[in-house]
């Protein structure tokens, strides 16, 4: 059942989204070589439950952490651990908030020093094929859309765009209808109505699409073990305009000329 919420439940849902964006700028304050994973989940963690919100993902299917923490050929629903990250790694923070009885979700790629200008490249325009979806999230568009653009933005690059997971509605649960696949045909899926909520995420792999699960049941993983990038807004869909409701506002003030930043191109109004 697709949900079509009103302009107080979108309300809400924003103020969910401003906490989780001071949560992932929380998280990028300590991202540096030699930090361990593990403790950056710790601090997110605290800073949602001290802000009055719930962390969408702990717990969630028995997941045990707030964060999902995906490192280099990890895609997404990577576990923090002891591991340390490294000059030269990427790494994928992906993040939910429930508040006041809704919830938000985003997710941001952060270079790790010394990322060569092949894989910063992946990242920027990983970015920016989220903004070209998030473009097309207006009504009387189709789901298909949105797909159309990440994909045929992913795949001039020669990139390739992961087919098993897709982004999803959001709101009083985690993951409500319609699925958003990060691929597909324009004027095909499901029609975008206004009050739609909607978390857009490309998901795209420097190599091949293909894609393997962990014994742990959650980590995926390039089948190639090349890198991945992973970029998620939740967007309310709206007539003429999508109204992006999380933010990287917060987020790039922390990271703003450091090696963390990752540059786009104006592709569209956040």
């Amino acid at each position: 059942m697709i949900f079509y919420r009103s302009d107080e439940e979108i309300a809400l849902i924003k103020i969910s989204a401003q906490v989780l964006g001071k949560a992932h700028a929380e998280v990028a304050k300590l991202i540096r070589p030699g930090i361990a994973t593990k403790e950056l989940d710790k601090v997110a963690e605290t800073f949602i439950k001290d802000n009055g919100g719930i962390p969408s993902f702990l717990g969630y299917n028995k997941f045990p952490a707030s964060l999902c923490i995906s490192v280099n050929d990890v895609v997404v629903h990577g576990f923090p651990s002891r591991y340390e990250l490294r000059d030269g790694d990427i790494i994928s923070i992906d993040c939910g908030v429930k508040l006041n009885g809704y919830h938000s979700d985003s997710a941001y790629t952060y270079p790790i020093g010394e990322v060569t200008p092949a894989v910063r490249r992946l990242l920027s325009r990983t970015k920016e094929s989220l903004y070209l979806g998030v473009e097309k999230a207006v009504e009387g568009n189709r789901v298909g859309d949105i797909g159309y653009a990440v994909q045929t933005y992913a795949e001039k690059f020669g990139y390739s765009v992961v087919r098993e997971l897709v982004g999803h509605g959001v709101g009083q649960d985690l993951h409500e209808a319609p699925e958003v696949p990060n691929y597909g045909k324009r004027g095909q899926g499901p029609k975008l109505r206004e009050g739609m909520i909607l978390a857009i995420e490309p998901m795209i792999n420097f190599g091949k699409k293909g894609v393997v699960q962990e014994r742990d049941g959650w980590t995926i993983r390039t089948v190639d073990r090349k890198p991945s990038a992973h970029f998620e807004h939740t967007v309310a869909v709206r007539k003429g305009k999508p109204e992006i409701l999380t933010t990287f506002e917060y987020i790039e003030a922390v990271t703003a000329n450091t090696s963390l930043m990752v540059e786009t191109q104006e592709l569209t109004a956040a």
